[in-house]
């Protein structure tokens, strides 16, 4: 197995990561434990445990502790278009996805001249935030922060907690729909806070995705930040 100037635990990486992508262990399944697999590769344990940490970090395999190692679902395809809505993009990946979300917490902000610029606002004006998590069948897949402008949006966090939908939320607020204006993304390491929402280990990889969404007449209803574990999307631009 040993290739010349490559570091081993890399190499033990690249042959699990093969196997999980081959179905040789299933998603969901448990993985071999540290002692089995120091004794298939001839190596110590540390050796391995650098090698589960990688696979750990690009969203292969799940650690728990006092439970064993998992393998996690593979990444799904995260579709982004003019109309784009969480919930309904999880539907049509997989109907037998169980997905829930709740709020978990709301307050209220003067908008920093960024957010203002995406909202159309006036630097220090009102906003509303509130922090959600959605999960994946039981396993957190997005944390994200929401912030609307003020007064229009004022109470709907409350809405939120109620429903558990923006689209529902912003419609008891007279917006029938809305669209998305623009999208950006890029990669950080997860803060201590992102880290315990998402069940991750501080500093995993996150993915992270900023959005403005504006109404039928083009006015701007909400800057979202959304963070998710790094490997478990792809997102999928349509044009």
């Amino acid at each position: 197995m040993r290739q010349s100037g490559k570091i081993l635990w890399r190499e033990i990486e690249d042959v699990l990561s093969q196997e999980i992508s081959n179905g040789v262990y299933p998603e969901g399944s448990r993985f071999p434990r540290e002692a089995e697999l120091a004794l298939r590769f001839g190596v110590n344990r540390h050796t391995i445990r650098q090698a589960l940490a990688a696979l750990r970090d690009r969203g292969a395999i799940t650690i728990e502790q006092g439970r064993g190692m998992y393998v996690r679902a593979q990444r799904l395809a995260y579709p982004i278009r003019k109309r784009t809505r969480f919930t309904e993009n999880i539907s049509r990946l997989d109907q037998d996805l169980r997905f829930s979300g709740r709020l978990l917490r709301s307050w209220e902000e003067p908008a920093m001249p960024a957010i203002a610029r995406d909202l159309e606002i006036e630097p220090g004006s009102p906003c509303i935030a509130i922090d959600d998590l959605r999960e994946i069948d039981g396993e957190p897949v997005s944390l994200s922060t929401r912030r609307f402008p003020a007064p229009r949006f004022d109470g709907i966090a409350e809405v939120f907690a109620e429903l558990r939908s923006v689209t529902e939320a912003v419609r008891r607020f007279g917006v029938e729909d809305y669209h998305r204006r623009l999208t950006r993304a890029h990669a950080r390491d997860a803060t201590l806070e992102e880290a315990a929402a998402l069940k991750i280990r501080a500093g995993m990889p996150v993915l992270v995705v900023e959005s403005i969404n504006v109404d039928d007449a083009g006015v701007p209803i909400e800057f979202g930040l959304a963070r998710s574990p790094g490997g478990r999307f792809e997102l999928v631009f349509e044009t």
